[in-house]
């Protein structure tokens, strides 16, 4: 395996170092902020550097010691080698993960959008067990999970669902589950015990402002309509659902809570965040089309992943990787151990790439 970029480690080092310096100095309260989110960013990578270039020194001092014509010495200096240098590779492999180019949306907001596929009520179940899933996943790593949108189904669950997720690293991890998630299990409305396959599209998207998407007054058409549910007189009487249309692109979102003010504005955050994503899949498609072959591609086309309940088993197919805990997966408690490997493995696909570009 290459050496480690030491241009590259010693241009983050230096940087740190100003950056720490800079804080130190009492700057103002907007340049205080902006060295802040700096320093939060370099700290994770440098600070890891710093501990193996200490190594390192430790290790050629115990090679010195062992060269040395004291024998007992030599000794003890052998067996600090033999601990070292095991340590130092693995902490060149954390490095090398921590120097990878990072998608500049993995600090966003998630806009999390759910929707029933192929397989009728029993995809609208499906919805609802993936939404859950999600949100019991999102409890554990202490984020946040607001509802905007929902469209229940006939028999229960839902037949599109969306839903804001914030907290640290969001973005990053769940990105992963973009694309069509299968299921196969007996519906309980089956009387014949038959095995149905159903499916629901899980779009991730990252939150983005203004200033990311240039919408156009000109480019969108926003309608307002009466608001279609179950119960209350409000949503009878009241034309309050908004439905936005971006007429360059034909992309259509609605909204329909109960303050046609609100809903206008979760479906202009929903709309961002679909055309926001739409231009990175265009650009990274341009770019190169090996990223078919990586993992967290985001073609919400895809199938990803299939639940099987009659076998206890669900299975990633980008990674092949099957893990004979559903229940444990679906109730969102052993989710993070799928999305881990497949942030592994597109790890790996980057380091294999980079490696061969040099």
């Amino acid at each position: 395996m290459a050496s480690l970029p030491e241009d590259k480690l010693a241009q983050l080092e230096k940087r740190f170092d100003s950056v720490e310096a800079a804080l130190s100095a009492g700057p103002s309260a907007e340049e205080y902020v902006r060295l802040s989110k700096e320093y939060a960013e370099l700290e994770p990578v440098v600070k890891p550097i710093i501990v193996w270039r200490k190594a390192n020194e430790e290790l050629r001092a115990a090679e010195e010691l062992a060269s040395s014509g004291d024998r007992e010495m030599a000794e003890m200096a052998q067996s600090e080698i033999a601990e070292l240098k095991p340590r130092i590779e693995a902490m060149e492999s954390e490095i090398r993960i921590l120097l990878l180019p990072r998608d500049a949306a993995d600090a966003r907001t998630v806009i999390l959008a759910v929707r029933a596929g192929t397989g009728g009520d029993e995809a609208a179940l499906f919805d609802g067990d993936l939404l859950r899933m999600y949100q019991r996943y999102a409890d554990l790593q202490g984020w946040k999970v607001e509802l905007m949108e929902e469209s229940p189904g006939e028999v229960g669950g839902y037949k599109e669902v969306i839903a804001k997720i914030s907290g640290k690293g969001a973005y990053a991890r769940l990105k992963y589950e973009s694309g069509v998630h299968r299921v196969q299990r007996v519906p309980a409305t089956e009387a014949q015990g038959r095995i149905h396959t159903s499916a629901a599209t899980v779009a991730v998207l990252p939150e983005v402002e203004d200033i990311d998407i240039d919408i156009k007054p000109e480019d969108i058409r926003i309608d307002t309509m009466r608001s279609s549910g179950a119960g209350g007189q409000h949503v009878n009487t009241t034309d309050s659902a908004v439905r936005i249309t971006h007429l360059p692109t034909g992309l259509v979102v609605t909204s329909s809570l109960k303050s046609q003010h609100q809903n206008r504005a979760q479906a202009m955050v929903v709309l961002r965040a679909r055309l926001y994503e739409a231009q990175r899949e265009a650009r990274d498609t341009a770019r190169s089309d090996a990223r078919r072959e990586q993992v967290g591609s985001g073609d919400r086309s895809e199938r990803i992943r299939t639940y099987n309940f009659p076998q206890g088993r669900v299975t990633d197919h980008r990674i092949n990787l099957t893990l004979y805990k559903l229940d444990k997966v679906i109730a969102g408690d052993a989710l993070d151990e799928l999305i881990a490997a497949l942030i592994t493995e597109h790890q790996a696909a980057q380091l294999a790439a980079m490696e061969g570009v040099r």
